[in-house]
C-alpha cells in the first residue's frame, strides 16, 4: 500500500504529488495491477489535503489508463509504468541509498543532489553552443 507524503513547500499541488508517488509506485514495482490504492478518506486522514484534491488525482491517473473507480469497492491499479525485471529495480535502487548516503556524508542536501542527479540524466540531452 501507498503512503502519500505531501510537501507543502515544494510549490507543486498536492494532487500532482499525489499522482506522482503512485506514478513512482508503479515505475519501482511496489503497486501491480489489481492493487487496491488508499480510500479517499484514508488519504485525507493521513496526508492532510481535502477529499477533492484526492479524488482529482485518482481521476488524473484513471484518465492516463493507470487506475480503474470501481463503485462500492475502491479504486484498484489497472496497469503498470514498470517494465525493468523488479529484482534490476531493487539492485540498482539499493546502490542509490548508498550514493545518497555518501552524498549527505559529503555536506549535500536534498537540493544539492536533486540538481546533481538532474544534471547527469539531462546531459545526454544538452547541445553545445559554439
Amino acid at each position: 500500500m501507498v503512503e502519500f507524503r505531501i510537501d507543502k513547500a515544494s510549490g507543486l499541488p498536492a494532487y500532482l504529488q499525489l499522482a506522482r508517488q503512485v506514478r513512482e509506485a508503479l515505475r519501482l514495482g511496489w503497486l501491480k495491477p489489481g492493487d487496491r490504492l488508499p480510500t479517499v478518506r484514508d488519504v485525507v486522514a493521513t496526508s492532510g489535503v481535502n477529499a477533492n484534491t484526492v479524488l482529482k488525482a485518482y481521476r488524473e491517473l484513471e484518465r492516463a489508463g493507470l487506475l480503474e473507480a470501481r463503485q462500492g469497492s475502491g479504486t484498484f491499479v489497472k496497469a503498470t509504468l514498470g517494465s525493468v525485471d523488479p529484482e534490476v529495480m531493487d539492485r540498482l535502487r539499493a546502490k542509490l541509498v548508498d550514493w545518497v548516503d555518501e552524498a549527505r556524508a559529503a555536506g549535500l542536501e536534498n537540493e544539492d543532489i536533486d540538481a546533481l542527479v538532474g544534471s547527469v540524466l539531462t546531459e545526454g540531452e544538452r547541445i553545445e553552443v559554439p
